[in-house]
């Protein structure tokens, strides 16, 4: 039964899609259904302008070239394709890195207040991975920038009533409904598998409620806490993206794990020091002295190691991230040459990163928001001693699977309903969710660009799924949806009586410590196999805890115990995923297996959820995937798209070691050729 018209169903109702998450990705998304003239209702686990991408800080990549260095958005196609270990599908990474600088000249339409050259034109700084000063900025806190943007851009449309098919305006109905402290708990799916909304969870009040929605879009960030203490917001669980896995969505690449070199320690969570630091010039060193006691600012040059620069010339302190994070494990772990704490009389895990060097006001221009956060966190002047940082766990490269159409230029074909979308018909994802723009790495500062490009090629791309889609959700009978929310509420209940022995938040602590050693910077199999078994007995014992909390209203702890449970969902698929994959290549880095493997591992890991005979969760690995789009039984397999870029070897140590002239002067002689 066809809907009535676009806007309502055969029942009358206004039709509408739902986006989970009030980040960069799902904002975007809402934004571009909404130009479609498709009403959203909009979900987030905490204020909107609380999402995980008001933390970013250094910076969004575009090509624009404005330094007349020969920069361009193939080149910047090549060096994502290249720093990503040619494990990306590159017709997505096209489609985004041409619509880079139209993205970023849309943003600062809007009114993020980016940094100017003295000329007035968009200042652009450098960041991992590249030669070229590509990365616009806003200070150091352009996420928060970028995000209180497009926020207001989406308060916008909640004033806008939806209009019906005669342009008259629906009383009561506006173009976007928001709903702020909500939890999504599962996907609503037909009989035929295809999803037709979500059930969610009103943290304050603790109501259950199903939602019917004609496709859904998740826009819920990574999944970092899984490792304990991260770059990431606690709120970043991945806990909806684990329960579209267990509904029977792919989990793509689940076992690259992105650690950022420069991060700061606390109690509660690890705070970034962002990659801008380095890209206007700081430096990372430790005392050529391992038992150095003098603090950081007394120790003279000549007596300080610049490893990066050293072992790397050309690039310096602006290798990619999973480079810079292995030479500091190298440097701290296996030399012992981290910063010497005199109280303890051992050398901590912990290098120098140093602006001392640079004019203050320059660092108050750019770079104030981070450098605040040091002085705050550590208690130490930024701007008169050297930083004392370390690696920690930032982002996750893999996430859901989506699709993509390739046009005939080798980019996107726009608006095509393939794009972004899931093996779940009607299920879509953007943003750090999924897996699609970063490989094996991602480079500095292409997240922002990823989701808002994601959200961009999303809301199109669920508009034409929804035009060419049979029935309506609102059609699909109360039964559906009344039963998904007996279901989620019979879940809920059985939490509440948990009355174990076990702690979850203890188990939370083992699990997160476990998988920050082991499943990180360096992973050998041995190891890996006794994570895998202790994911199992951590497993078992996480249905024996206690929820220490049966109140009614805002019960943070019985939320927790249903989050943790689906952390050890997606723990074993990264444990697992990093077991299997006996090579090294990107973040994924093995000294049994020290090369690329191109033979047998340049594909996507593709895992898929099964319920195993003891109750726990099994990943099923499979090497094809088919799913039905409007009737339409698409077909794809884990072979990666590699014909724009052609793989390489991939060495940053010689490269661009030649003066950064002669690297612009190869560029602009050869534009389809980068400088690595």
């Amino acid at each position: 039964m066809a809907a009535k018209t676009a806007i309502r169903s055969e029942s009358g109702k206004v039709r509408r899609v739902i986006v989970v998450g009030g980040g960069l990705g799902g904002l975007m998304t809402a934004i571009k259904l909404c130009e479609a003239g498709v009403p959203v209702d909009l979900f987030s686990l905490v204020p909107v302008k609380r999402s995980h991408s008001v933390c970013a800080q250094g910076g969004i990549n575009a090509s624009v070239n404005t330094k007349g260095e020969g920069d361009s958005p193939r080149i910047h196609l090549e060096e994502t394709a290249y720093g990503g270990d040619f494990l990306a599908n590159q017709p997505p990474i096209k489609g985004m890195t041409d619509a880079a600088p139209g993205i970023v000249y849309m943003l600062d339409r809007m009114g993020v207040p980016f940094n100017r050259t003295p000329e007035g034109l968009l200042d652009f700084r450098r960041f991992g991975g590249t030669l070229f000063h590509r990365t616009a900025f806003a200070g150091a806190t352009t996420g928060q920038q970028l995000l209180y943007a497009l926020d207001e851009q989406v308060r916008r449309y909640e004033t806008v009533e939806v209009e019906d098919e005669n342009g008259m305006a629906i009383p009561g109905e506006k173009m976007v409904r928001k709903f702020e402290f909500w939890d999504m708990l599962s996907l609503v799916q037909d009989g035929q598998g295809v999803c037709r909304g979500i059930v969610a969870q009103d943290l304050k009040s603790m109501q259950i409620e199903a939602f019917p929605g004609d496709a859904v879009c998740l826009a819920t960030g990574g999944p970092g806490i899984i490792f304990g203490k991260s770059t990431n917001s606690v709120i970043n669980t991945g806990t909806a993206a684990s329960a579209a896995y267990q509904q029977g969505a792919c989990y793509a690449n689940g076992e690259f794990i992105q650690v950022h070199p420069t991060a700061i320690p606390a109690a509660d969570k690890l705070r970034l020091i962002s990659e801008s630091a380095r890209g206007e010039g700081g430096r990372v060193w430790v005392p050529k002295n391992p038992k150095e006691s003098r603090r950081g600012r007394e120790v003279p040059e000549s007596e300080r190691d610049y490893f990066l620069e050293r072992r790397y010339p050309g690039y310096g302190n602006l290798v990619p991230r999973d480079i810079a994070s292995r030479e500091l494990f190298v440097t701290c772990f296996h030399e012992g040459r981290g910063v010497y704490n005199t109280r303890t009389a051992k050398n901590e895990s912990e290098v120098y990163l140093d602006l001392t060097h640079i004019p203050k006001p320059t660092l108050k221009r750019k770079l104030a928001g981070i450098l605040e956060i040091y002085e705050k966190f550590v208690g130490e002047d930024p701007y008169d001693n050297p930083m004392r940082v370390f690696p920690a766990v930032h982002y996750s490269m893999g996430g859901l699977w989506v699709d993509f159409e390739r046009s005939a230029d080798g980019g996107l074909v726009h608006g095509s309903p393939r794009n972004q979308a899931t093996n779940i018909p009607g299920l879509y994802a953007a943003g750090e969710v999924e897996y699609q723009y970063h490989g094996a790495n991602r480079l500095g500062a292409n997240s922002l660009l990823s989701c808002i490009w994601g959200g961009m090629a999303a809301g199109p791309a669920i508009a034409s799924y929804r035009n060419n889609m049979g029935s309506s959700a609102y059609d699909a009978g109360s039964n559906l949806f009344d039963g998904a929310k007996k279901r989620e509420q019979a879940k809920y209940e059985a939490i509440l009586k948990m009355d174990g022995p076990e702690n979850p938040f203890q188990l939370h602590a083992e699990l997160g410590q476990m998988m920050l050693i082991d499943v990180t910077i360096e992973r050998h199999n041995d190891r890996l196999d006794q994570v895998l078994a202790k994911i199992e007995e951590i497993d078992a014992r996480s249905r024996k805890v206690s929820v220490l909390d049966t109140s009614s209203r805002m019960n943070q702890s019985a939320q927790f115990v249903r989050h943790l449970q689906n952390m050890i969902v997606l723990a074993r698929v990264i444990a697992q995923g990093a077991r299997n994959r006996d090579e090294s290549r990107g973040a994924h880095f093995k000294p049994a297996f020290k090369e690329r493997d191109d033979a047998n591992w340049q594909r996507s890991t593709l895992a898929m959820h099964r319920e195993g005979t003891n109750g726990h969760g099994q990943v099923n690995y499979v090497r094809e995937l088919a799913y039905n789009l409007n009737g339409t039984q698409v077909n794809v397999s884990d072979a990666v798209d590699v014909g724009l870029v052609k793989p390489r070897p991939r060495k940053y140590e010689t490269a661009g070691a030649a003066s950064a002239t002669a690297a612009d002067d190869k560029a602009k002689a050869s534009p389809s050729t980068t400088s690595v």
